[in-house]
């Protein structure tokens, strides 16, 4: 075992809004009964099974999507209506937390709905410590996954309303994904025409 390293997990944490997993913990020398004590004496929370929270960071909103994060992976990223609900373009709350995973990663976690599809760095970006797909990649993968028209369009007003993103940006990712998104993207872009 490693030895303790309390600023390898302080940095692990902070780039994670906090939260870390008992893996993580591990490469940084905390064994199991290390975390137990360390909680027992108020300096960490425990989440969940496995997913920890130091307690000098506040609670996140988020908690719920970096408790998926850490149980996915580390090349996980938060996507579908999950991201939208991160960007605040959506009024329809996701029954279930939404993860894109690399293929190999593709385990059934109670509570989380995994997605497969492939991403590219360029297509994810970091929200309040959060890896979460950008807003147009974000935009056609609901689209894409059959969320109801009125509520992708609602997404792209508010996102371009906000300066979240521009049109040309969502053109891109329009003639990028193709199909149904593409037709909705383009649908909502003219609605914003004058």
């Amino acid at each position: 075992m490693p030895k303790t390293d309390h600023d390898a997990l302080y940095q692990i944490a902070e780039s994670q809004g906090g939260y870390f997993a008992t893996r993580q913990a591990r490469r940084a020398g905390f064994s199991r009964d290390l975390l137990s004590y360390h909680a027992k004496a108020g300096q960490l929370e425990r989440i969940v099974h496995g997913i920890y929270r130091l307690r000098r960071f506040p609670a996140s909103p988020y908690e719920d999507l970096f408790v998926a994060l850490l149980r996915t992976g580390p090349r996980s990223v938060i996507s579908h209506a999950s991201a939208l609900g991160v960007y605040d373009l959506t009024d329809a709350l996701p029954t279930q937390v939404h993860v894109t995973v690399p293929r190999t990663a593709s385990r059934r976690r109670k509570g989380i709905r995994l997605h497969t599809k492939a991403i590219e760095s360029s297509e994810i970006t970091s929200r309040d410590g959060l890896a979460v797909t950008t807003v147009p990649r974000t935009i056609a993968d609901v689209a894409a996954a059959g969320l109801a028209e009125e509520f992708v369009i609602q997404a792209v007003h508010q996102a371009i309303d906000r300066g979240l993103v521009g049109p040309d940006e969502l053109r891109t990712a329009r003639e990028k994904y193709g199909g149904r998104a593409a037709r909705i993207i383009a649908q909502a872009l003219r609605d914003m025409d004058p």
